[in-house]
């Protein structure tokens, strides 16, 4: 994640017209946020706490409300059930119990979707739910997609770094911390991207867990997209 991109593409996205939200008309408070509730964001909400370590779900919950709070500020318009979908699952991918050949988000992304199947939701909202997990950790793609995409994106940033703080009041940023705390995020976080990093790093090169294997991990060394050109079996 970069600062200046998240921050600078924060105020591009534009209301789209509104998508028909399941269960648009239940709602429900969290730490003084009026967030979407019903049956489906209620498994989705219990599904990441059984897969996530306490400082994830935490993180996880965070970026969703953090996410409502923006959208709102922002006036933009968007399905309010996929955006709680596909920012409560966002990072399942680092857990222990979502594994598979790809990058985490990919990995995160597919286990999300079939958490979802069979559960009304439709082809189109489901890809929404599917982008918004494999994309979230690059916003310099996420934050052009369509308004679900970009707006979760826009809370995980947030949650993760800071970026659009200032867009919020103070009250209401404390208010998400205090009811689900950081838990020592930035060691727990790390940790666990280092975990991948050491156990799968042919799906470090080309995202974020790059940074962390090149600052933390001994002896890891990137796969080079200059090296890849300059290897290629074609004569010139």
């Amino acid at each position: 994640m970069n600062r200046g991109t998240v921050s600078s593409k924060q105020g591009t996205v534009a209301p789209a017209k509104t998508f028909v939200s399941r269960d648009s008309s239940q709602t429900r408070l969290i730490a003084g946020v009026t967030v979407p509730d019903g049956p489906l964001v209620t498994a989705v909400i219990e599904y990441a706490q059984r897969l996530s370590e306490p400082y994830l779900f935490n993180h996880a919950m965070r970026s969703w409300l953090f996410a409502e709070a923006i959208g709102r500020i922002k006036g933009i318009e968007y399905d309010r059930e996929i955006v709680a979908i596909g920012t409560i699952l966002h990072d399942i991918g680092l857990t222990v119990s979502v594994s598979g050949p790809n990058r985490f988000e990919v990995n995160g992304a597919d286990a999300a979707l079939s958490f979802i199947k069979g559960k009304g939701v439709s082809d189109r909202r489901a890809q929404l739910i599917w982008d918004l997990v494999a994309l979230n950790s690059t916003p310099s793609l996420a934050l052009h997609k369509e308004p679900e995409v970009a707006v979760g994106t826009m809370g995980i940033g947030l949650d993760y770094g800071g970026f659009g703080i200032e867009a919020l009041p103070k009250a209401d940023v404390e208010r998400i911390l205090g009811a689900y705390p950081r838990l020592g995020m930035k060691r727990q976080f790390a940790q666990a991207c280092c975990r991948i990093v050491t156990a799968k790093p042919e799906t470090s090169h080309d995202n974020f867990l790059r940074d962390f294997g090149e600052r933390f991990v001994p002896g890891y060394k990137a796969v080079s997209t200059v090296d890849l050109l300059m290897n290629a079996p074609f004569d010139e």
